[in-house]
């Protein structure tokens, strides 16, 4: 073959691209094309993992962002503001027109000044004009009817006068405020659109949501709009401060400033709590959010929808919890239910005749956990609702019968006021007597009620227990005490029993508390 005809043999090859084609050139004694070959790219068939996307793609146009608007006055006084310690009337000519032309706030003569809002040819009469809204806040929400319906936090819209909810879409509607609940941190708003149906989402059931559920939080973050993050169910009964009602449950979904009032979903796109608060050192997420409980916001939000207001029962008794000290002190098995360290004056609670010193144990037959369990069963109640309490007193369990009242306005309920510990230290003349082994020293108040605490052994369990002097002892084991022969007496009394510890009712000016002390060698 001559070498002319190689060229058409390669031709041939690479045009049919065949391997016959490439054996005949290689028959014909051509030299064989070098392809190099390439290694196929990486490809790993992943094992199938769950995904959000499904549950994103259901729930999303429920969640809303919501912009608050309000009648935001002006902080600052016109007539003090200064320029380096010049004021408006020694400016330059040019700067003082630039003022006025530019709508800045009157000065004291009728004239621009420096602090107005800014806007174009403000003018002498800029004063006269209608005082704008602001936009003052911005949070989450999520729609639970399709008729218009939103949850969102009462601190997202409580000082508003405006609401503007912003759709997934983009569509902004405006809303008005139905009613809100400082107690539980809970409103509603509602969007009127007749000729529009919302696509809304449905309350979890609490029983069946477990620690380390898997959980979607969607919300506004930062303004952002629609955000996802994800997260599971860390733990339940959380308890931060925020009121009587605490009982939230802890995530480690990445929530943030904007994220309040937005709803937590389980898989199945149900809410299972909603978004308040967050535990947060460096004013981010660290991972540890509170939501309210569904069946919480369900039974508020409902309310709020039916009246504009939540009515709840008052029981009107000031309580604490009961330590395993206070247990003992009792003769009670277990540190469970609330001490009442005193019912309110023409209290419900008082009418009825719960005493100092009883320890409610149960509610309706239901077992009361701590004071906290004890505030929301009274609260579930409407007023005037007949409740069966049951009582632990002098030894043995006593039924009580409670016609519950409307709360007041201001925050009277049961709650853990009784532990504060605080009181002005006080000096007071020589004793009558040194408990030393309650290390505490005492004498007769100038009342004659109870005995005036004037010394306290730093290193004593009444120290630990922040008992203090210029406080008074009222009563031990429920006994009114006069002086200390009726400590001794109780005391000894106690230990016949067999009890290793004495109850004390130490009366502040912050009110009256209980404390537990051993009483082995007293």
């Amino acid at each position: 073959m001559s070498k002319t005809s190689n060229p058409r043999s390669f031709k041939s090859v690479l045009k049919t691209g065949t391997a016959a084609g490439l054996a005949a050139l290689m028959l014909a004694g051509a030299t064989p094309l070098m392809v190099p070959a390439y290694a196929a790219p990486v490809n790993v068939q992943a094992p199938q993992v769950p995904s959000f996307s499904g549950v994103v793609d259901a729930v999303l146009p429920a969640v809303v962002s919501i912009r608050v608007q309000s009648d935001v006055q002006q902080t600052s006084d016109d007539s003090n503001f200064s320029f380096n310690g010049r004021d408006f009337d020694q400016l330059p000519d040019p700067l003082k027109r630039f003022f006025r032309e530019w709508g800045m706030p009157m000065a004291p003569d009728g004239r621009g000044g420096p602090h107005a809002e800014p806007g174009p040819r403000g003018g002498p009469h800029a004063e006269q004009r209608p005082r704008r809204l602001r936009p003052t806040a911005q949070g989450s929400g999520f729609f639970i009817s399709e008729d218009g319906y939103i949850v969102t936090n009462n601190h997202v819209v409580s000082d508003g006068q405006a609401y503007t909810v912003v759709m997934n879409d983009g569509t902004e509607l405006d809303a008005k405020l139905v009613g809100k609940d400082p107690r539980t941190d809970l409103a509603v708003l509602k969007v009127n659109e007749p000729n529009k149906k919302f696509t809304y989402v449905n309350w979890a059931d609490d029983d069946k949501v477990k620690v380390g559920d898997w959980v979607v939080a969607v919300g506004n973050p930062f303004g952002l709009g629609g955000t996802v993050t994800a997260g599971i169910v860390s733990a339940f009964g959380r308890d931060i401060g925020s009121g009587p009602y605490d009982d939230y449950i802890q995530i480690d979904a990445a929530v943030n400033r904007g994220n309040s009032g937005g709803p937590d979903f389980n898989l199945n796109g149900q809410v299972v709590g909603i978004n308040t608060a967050i535990f947060s050192p460096s004013g981010g997420s660290v991972g540890i959010a509170f939501a309210i409980p569904a069946s919480t916001a369900k039974d508020v939000v409902n309310s709020l929808i039916k009246n504009g207001s939540v009515q709840r029962g008052w029981l009107g008794v000031q309580i604490q919890p009961v330590t395993k000290d206070i247990a003992d002190s009792l003769g009670l098995s277990e540190a469970r239910g609330a001490l009442v360290a005193e019912p309110q004056a023409d209290s419900p609670g008082a009418k009825a005749g719960i005493k100092q010193g009883d320890v409610i144990t149960a509610v309706n037959g239901e077992p009361v956990k701590d004071p906290r369990d004890l505030a929301r069963r009274i609260a579930s109640f409407a007023p005037g609702t007949k409740v069966d309490v049951s009582v632990w007193r002098e030894g043995k369990s006593v039924s009580v019968k409670v016609d519950l009242g409307k709360l007041p306005t201001e925050d009277k309920t049961a709650d853990n006021s009784g532990d504060d510990q605080g009181s002005e230290e006080r000096s007071a003349p020589a004793t009558e007597q040194a408990l030393a082994g309650l290390g505490v020293t005492v004498q007769p108040s100038d009342d004659g009620k109870g005995l005036t605490i004037t010394d306290v052994d730093p290193d004593s369990d009444a120290a630990d227990k922040g008992v203090k002097p210029g406080e008074k002892i009222t009563s031990v084991n429920n006994q009114e005490v006069a002086k200390a022969a009726d400590v001794k007496k109780i005391i000894d009394q106690a230990k016949k029993e067999g009890r290793s510890k004495a109850l004390f009712q130490i009366q502040t000016d912050k009110g009256s508390r209980f404390v537990a002390l051993p009483i082995n060698q007293g």
